[in-house]
């Protein structure tokens, strides 16, 4: 596993008071090449997504499950939507209407999460 992914998994979410900038575009681009490839970066690079594939329902909502409980965990909820044989997750900073490291340190997270 990549050493900036170790790093972003051990660090713990900050309240975002919004105020602050989104990442820029290159930011959130050199961040998402840290985290799994199944990762994507919205066409606006406000939103990180990926998407779990599973051979049937009672697998994908663990995975919603599971996250949930993460972004609980975090006090950084995503949007997550599941249905049979898949969950798909999207971390976004509301707040900053864009993303925030906060929303890369949940996805490493849940890379690390996902793949023990």
């Amino acid at each position: 596993m990549n050493t900036q992914v170790c790093d972003l998994s051990s660090q713990t979410c900050e309240p975002c008071q919004g105020g602050i900038a989104a990442l820029q575009t290159s930011e959130a681009q050199a961040m998402l090449a840290e985290l799994n490839s199944d990762w994507t970066l919205s066409a606006n690079s406000k939103m990180i997504s990926r998407q779990f594939q599973f051979k049937g329902f009672a697998r994908a909502v663990q995975m919603a499950n599971l996250i949930a409980w993460l972004g609980d965990r975090q006090g950084h909820h995503p949007d997550i939507t599941f249905g049979w044989g898949y969950c798909s997750v999207t971390f976004t900073t509301h707040e900053i209407d864009g993303l925030s490291t906060n929303d890369f340190i949940c996805a490493a997270k849940l890379d690390k999460i996902t793949n023990e």
